[in-house]
């Protein structure tokens, strides 16, 4: 099975079922030719305890979480899901939503949760924008330079692609944060959605 039959749909449902990053369920799923079951089994090889089947236990709890920023001028709401109520009141998990809340507060270009969600005519856009600034450079070279320009330009405005502003969590992403929080607490963390409001915007 080639990367182009691994649909975002198979990725997301990896994702959720085991809390790993976008990339290595897209490579697991290519590794294991579309097979969720196998590509669990290379990612808990791969990534040891940080990766649980979390089956198909559904993100049905969880929190909404407000930050205003001060002067009131920027506003945030999020809601991160989880599996259990024992979990959605953990001290843990709702720091990480007001960080994470923090985070899009100060963070205008900020659009989307992952880049499942970014929609696809405005990802080709931008591709093409990359491949005509890129025509001028040797073949073999270009697929790398688009991907590399696609890469930087999901980091803006994708939230889990993000590297945290706070320095005590010294660059990590927040998809990271989230593995991190998925990982101790055994449950699917999942960031919903969010609403990021600014005056005069």
């Amino acid at each position: 099975m080639s990367t182009v039959e691994i649909g975002a749909k198979d990725v997301k449902a990896l994702r959720e079922r085991t809390g790993a990053g976008m990339m290595d369920c897209k490579k697991a799923l290519t590794e294991a030719g579309g097979d969720i079951g196998k590509a669990i089994e290379i990612l808990r090889v791969k990534q040891g305890k940080k990766i649980q089947d979390l089956g198909e236990r559904a993100a049905t709890e969880g929190t909404v979480q407000a930050y205003v920023h001060a002067g009131s001028k920027v506003g945030v709401l999020i809601e991160v899901d989880c599996n259990t109520d024992f979990v959605a009141k953990n001290d843990d998990f709702i720091a990480f939503s007001r960080e994470v809340a923090m985070q899009i507060a100060a963070t205008p270009t900020v659009k989307y949760v992952s880049r499942e969600d970014v929609p696809a005519d405005l990802r080709d856009s931008e591709a093409r924008i990359y491949e005509q600034e890129a025509a001028d450079k040797p073949e073999n070279v270009r697929e790398r330079v688009v991907s590399g320009k696609l890469d930087s330009w999901f980091e803006t405005i994708v939230l889990l692609e993000q590297e945290m502003h706070n320095p005590k969590f010294e660059g990590k992403t927040v998809q990271q944060l989230r593995d991190e929080l998925t990982a101790t607490t055994g449950e699917n963390v999942v960031i919903r959605r969010f609403a990021r409001f600014a005056v005069g915007q």
